[in-house]
């Protein structure tokens, strides 16, 4: 008989209060920039200055409210329901093609409109994509894929979610939960003759998208030389580099950008970074850097925890949010200072957007968990990682966590 998950508490453990700062600060600077980005646009657009900020209020509630619950439920419950979270990835993943369910904006059709909320499914497809590709290798360790022909049906069930997003399209998602997905087979030792072949198709047909779709094609072209026609296809870059140059070293100080006063697009999400740069200069930038690498370090210390105490699992889940949130800060950084061509892709706690921030805190109150959880085994013991194995009121501890 199906059995609800029951809240456990772990009693005598402490939280890693470093983890928790290093997560507070990040959301503190997405409250102050998304507040000073849009306070311009939201005032004209809606005769609201503080539209934008409101929102993002809510959001920020609904998202802690969520990782409340995340964080009380063992870990062994994401694991157990893995599946179903991939299929329900994947019916909204086709949900959202449907004509009349699915809501476009600017060329794409990624959103599912629930009244007061879209839901965006990329975001799903991200969380689901980490739990079921890490419970897959832990189910599997240490052998992991056993054949060709077990390869090609784990390879066929991520092509079909990769593209249903190029479907919409979302060539940012699709490389994001691509490259996660490799990142997790890596960590949990695939062979060679798997993954190399794996990563060179991936590249191939990433390539061929970008070489064969027109669209595409001239943002490679405008990336290489965006001041060649900076008033039409080069202008969000353009206008992102002189934000780059008027930020200096120490900024124009906070609220004092021109850039976003209706020059630079998409200033308070995609490109919030820039405005970071010229209101907080140099030292600013290289501050909210310090942050995200403080926090992916951290990451990957607790995936080496999980993994010297046995838990495979929480081990693949780990790691796989730290490549997860370095690959969105990389891609989001270097699009807006020129190092990469102009894709939308949010920067994770800081950038507007509901969907990224409630994914990513839902991701940040399931790694504190593994935290906890693994600081109760000793490094001698080997926690089960294989739900069906698990019997009993005991079934959170063997799992790698204590009630």
């Amino acid at each position: 008989m199906f059995k609800l998950p029951r809240p456990q508490l772990i009693r005598g453990v402490d939280p890693d209060w470093t983890l928790i700062c290093l997560w507070a600060a990040l959301l503190s600077v997405g409250l102050i920039m998304v507040a000073s980005a849009s306070v311009a646009f939201a005032g004209v657009t809606y005769d609201d200055p503080w539209f934008f900020l409101e929102r993002h209020v809510i959001f920020l509630g609904l998202s802690l409210a969520v990782s409340a619950v995340i964080f009380i439920f063992p870990s062994f419950y994401l694991q157990r329901f893995s599946l179903y979270m991939l299929l329900i990835a994947l019916v909204l993943l086709v949900a959202v093609l449907l004509p009349g369910v699915g809501h476009r904006v600017n060329g794409a059709q990624r959103w599912i409109n629930l009244g007061g909320f879209t839901l965006q499914i990329s975001e799903v497809a991200k969380f689901a994509v980490i739990v079921y590709f890490a419970n897959y290798f832990a189910q599997r360790y240490p052998n992991n894929v056993g054949s060709w022909k077990e390869f090609g049906r784990l390879i066929g069930l991520l092509g079909v979610v990769l593209m249903l997003l190029v479907l919409e399209p979302d060539f940012g998602g699709t490389v994001v939960i691509g490259a996660t997905a490799i990142a997790i087979m890596f960590i949990a030792g695939l062979k060679l003759r798997y993954l190399l072949p794996l990563v060179v198709a991936a590249g191939g047909i990433l390539a061929s998208l970008a070489v064969f779709t027109p669209y595409r094609m001239k943002r490679l072209a405008t990336f290489m030389d965006p001041w060649a026609d900076q008033f039409n296809a080069g202008y969000q870059l353009t206008q992102s580099l002189i934000a780059f140059g008027r930020g200096e070293w120490l900024g124009m100080g906070l609220g004092n950008s021109v850039q976003k006063l209706f020059y630079l697009p998409e200033a308070h999400t995609d490109f919030i970074f820039s405005i970071i740069a010229e209101e907080w200069g140099l030292l600013g930038c290289l501050l909210v850097l310090l942050l995200f690498a403080a926090l992916i370090v951290k990451l990957l210390k607790i995936s080496r925890a999980c993994r010297i105490r046995g838990n495979h699992y929480l081990c693949y889940f780990v790691f796989a949010t730290a490549v997860l949130f370095s690959l969105q800060v990389f891609i989001n950084i270097g699009v807006a200072c020129g190092l990469l061509p102009t894709k939308g892709l949010t920067l994770p706690f800081i950038s507007y957007g509901g969907n990224s921030l409630l994914v990513s805190c839902a991701l940040m109150a399931a790694v504190l968990r593994a935290d906890m959880e693994v600081r109760t085994v000793p490094k001698a013991r080997v926690p089960v990682t294989n739900p069906s194995r698990v019997r009993g009121s005991g079934e959170a501890v063997t799992a790698g966590g204590a009630a």
